[in-house]
């Protein structure tokens, strides 16, 4: 029989699948562009063109340099920014909705972890996560041990993501995945990694969890 909705496990992606902070990223991308003298990207070109992990996107564009420096004039764009980051619509409803059922929260990002915290704290979200897990490179590489240190079983345990590295976490670690529509990746590409479940957004998402037959029905069709 499927796992009740009550008894899940939920680990989130953050930039794109809980805030949007597409803008800043873009922002603080071109600041790179800028120091190194290369052409800046347009919001869709950056969408079509970022990955996970993003040393591999940055050895496109900037090859011959050292993450480490790039990471750190991407830190000096992201402070000078004044772009915003707020919670996507839908977002916070649907965690207070899984909290409501004492799901167990979780987030893995790569995300600076500095700028990871201020950001949970100033959006008040902090407290709906068991723990966090931020500046994450490859998040393929800590998914096992996330699992392992929370005693989350794999098949009681959804990753929500909204690029194809989240994808492919997933599957890595042997959880199910849903894709979110709300980030970083267009439908083609998040459906070429072939996550179990994907959804326009987390309000669409809501809807099938709110209805118990429906998404035992939908996750036993998934298993």
């Amino acid at each position: 029989m499927c796992v009740s909705t009550q008894d899940w496990n939920w680990i989130f992606d953050w930039s794109g699948t809980l805030v949007d902070d597409m803008a800043l990223v873009v922002c603080a991308t071109n600041h790179v562009m800028r120091v190194y003298d290369k052409p800046e990207l347009e919001r869709e070109h950056f969408r079509k063109s970022f990955r996970l992990p993003y040393e591999e996107f940055y050895s496109e564009f900037i090859p011959g340099v050292a993450l480490e420096e790039i990471e750190n004039n991407f830190r000096q764009g992201f402070a000078l920014s004044q772009e915003t980051v707020p919670v996507l619509p839908h977002a916070e409803d649907f965690l207070v909705f899984l909290k409501k059922r004492d799901n167990r929260m979780f987030v893995l990002t790569s995300m600076c972890a500095a700028a990871f915290s201020e950001q949970v704290e100033e959006l008040k979200l902090s407290h709906f996560f068991e723990n966090t897990y931020a500046g994450v490179l490859d998040k393929r590489e800590l998914i096992g041990e996330i699992l392992k240190v929370n005693g989350l079983e794999p098949k009681k345990t959804i990753f929500v993501g909204d690029m194809t590295h989240d994808i492919e976490t997933a599957h890595h670690g042997g959880v199910y995945s849903a894709g979110v529509l709300t980030g970083y990746n267009h439908r083609e590409l998040l459906e070429s990694v072939m996550p179990n479940l994907i959804f326009e957004n987390l309000a669409e998402f809501k809807s099938i969890l709110a209805d118990e037959a429906n998404w035992q029905g939908l996750m036993e069709v998934k298993a």
